[in-house]
């Protein structure tokens, strides 16, 4: 039976490492992404809908398939007013939530971070934590959450202090054992592995996925 994915953030790290393995594996017939712009990106499965995030209603009719993966996520640096900060990691994803109940999604993925609490002190982590706890009160049939820890890959932009950390934490990495492992780096292309896989098992119900869980589902 034909089957059609949903990526929104598909120009991000872990967003275009999961389009990479759902336009080449079979699993999937038809893959839409919600862009802001066009991805330069040609294949035969592709659609991109252009749209604009802050009116995500005006295209909530043509949001539709089997699974929607939010890959949605921004920086202080790309967003240092910390109201559009939280509308892309916050209002943004909880919108796509609400359009893939209504619109009979089954399945919802969501990179979220780890550390993610309604109860944290650290801006971040708490909006992530909120997040988190709005997308579960939407009552979806099917929702997994992701929670990675530092993430590494090859961004398109130049990121000098992320590549620092990079390397800071191939050094750290090997040390955090036991409870702390769940804090190590890890790659963009293994979270969209454990979203790809994960998708396949048409699981229901509420699934949240530690840094050291994403990575033993790769």
């Amino acid at each position: 039976m034909a089957k059609k994915a949903i990526i929104a953030g598909a120009s991000g790290l872990t967003g275009s490492c999961l389009l990479d393995i759902l336009l080449h594996q079979p699993a999937y017939d038809e893959v839409l992404v919600l862009v802001r712009k066009d991805l330069p990106v040609k294949h035969s499965k592709l659609t991109q809908m252009v749209v604009d995030f802050d009116k995500l209603d005006d295209f909530s009719v043509r949001i539709t398939g089997d699974v929607l993966f939010c890959c949605l996520g921004s920086t202080k640096k790309k967003t240092p007013d910390l109201k559009d900060y939280r509308k892309v990691d916050h209002d943004y994803p909880f919108h796509l939530a609400q359009i893939a109940l209504k619109n009979g999604i089954s399945q919802f993925h969501s990179v979220s971070a780890i550390g993610a609490s309604i109860k944290a002190s650290n801006f971040y982590t708490k909006m992530k934590g909120e997040a988190e706890n709005d997308i579960i009160n939407v009552g979806l049939h099917s929702l997994h959450i992701y929670q990675p820890s530092f993430i590494a890959g090859e961004r398109k932009e130049n990121r000098p202090l992320e590549k620092f950390f990079i390397g800071l934490m191939k050094v750290i990495d090997p040390i955090l054992i036991g409870k702390l492992k769940k804090y190590r780096s890890i790659a963009a292309k293994t979270i969209a592995s454990a979203m790809y896989k994960q998708s396949l098992k048409n699981k229901t119900r509420v699934h949240i996925y530690s840094s050291d869980k994403i990575k033993e589902l790769s």
